[in-house]
């Protein structure tokens, strides 16, 4: 009775693509974003004061120049588009 109640074993399939030449780059099957390599949040575990710490580093670095004018400009175009549908009255800051 027991070979016809236990159960089997799961067959294991050793896959080798034909034409794959590791080389030693690691799994080509792994899921991994672009850009993780140049992420200083993602890698290895770390506590969430590590992760905390990466962070403010990040916010500390010089970004670039171009950048910020750019995010000034747009700011700057979406306040008065907002003010504008507002109905806000510009005249109250001049003086009389």
């Amino acid at each position: 009775m027991g070979k016809f109640t236990r159960l089997r074993k799961n067959r294991s399939y050793d896959y080798q693509p034909r034409y794959f030449d590791d080389k030693g780059e690691g799994n080509p099957y792994k899921i991994q974003h672009k850009l993780d390599q140049f992420r200083t949040t993602v890698g290895p575990k770390q506590g969430i004061k590590g992760k905390f710490g990466n962070a403010f580093s990040d916010l500390r670095k010089e970004g670039d120049r171009n950048m910020k004018i750019r995010m000034a400009i747009i700011i700057g175009i979406l306040l008065f588009a907002f003010l504008y549908i507002i109905d806000f009255d510009l005249s109250i800051f001049s003086i009389k």
